[in-house]
């Protein structure tokens, strides 16, 4: 049985909260009113307006980005060396010497997926027939798009000047 005293205890609970919650409300809007609401309509606004100009609306030139052509004959090997650090914890750059990954000595011109030795996955044979700039590029870029199935964990580079300096610098160590 509901007695007295509890059921007053309960409606003034939920009385405060409810007065709880319109002050609140209450005063968040008095905090971070911007102006201008139906009920201040005969108020200035406080607002400041900010003339600024269009940018990119007309007559402005479209810069396109260099080819990755362009950026490879300007990669800097040395760079990319320090690049290759991400790589080296499973390929190595000896001739024969495989590691988690197939070396990578040559690997410019080289045909995929033609180390002895290395056990290739998913359809990384099928997605080239050589590791032209361009393909490394393109793997290097996402390695799980290119082949898709590859058991290689590596998430690719992002930036083109990345690849480009790897890449020159993958040139630069045989083959």
């Amino acid at each position: 049985m509901l007695d007295t005293m509890t059921l007053t205890k309960a409606v003034a609970g939920v009385c405060g909260a409810l007065l709880v919650l319109l002050m609140g409300s209450w005063g968040a809007s008095a905090l971070y009113s911007m102006g201008g609401s139906r009920h201040d309509a005969d108020k200035p606004s406080t607002a400041y307006v900010i003339e600024v100009e269009q940018a990119g609306t007309g007559g402005g030139e479209v810069v396109e980005a260099p080819s990755f052509a362009e950026l490879l004959a300007a990669a800097d090997p040395g760079k990319g060396e320090r690049i290759f650090g991400k790589c080296k914890s499973c390929h190595m750059l000896e001739n024969g010497q495989n590691s988690t990954g197939p070396h990578l000595f040559g690997i410019v011109g080289r045909n995929v997926g033609a180390v002895e030795g290395f056990g290739y996955s998913g359809k990384l044979k099928e997605a080239a027939d050589v590791w032209t700039a361009e393909n490394l590029d393109a793997f290097l870029a996402n390695p799980k798009k290119f082949a898709p199935g590859t058991s290689m964990g590596f998430a690719g580079l992002k930036k083109d000047t990345d690849r480009a300096n790897l890449i020159a610098y993958l040139q630069s160590i045989g083959g």
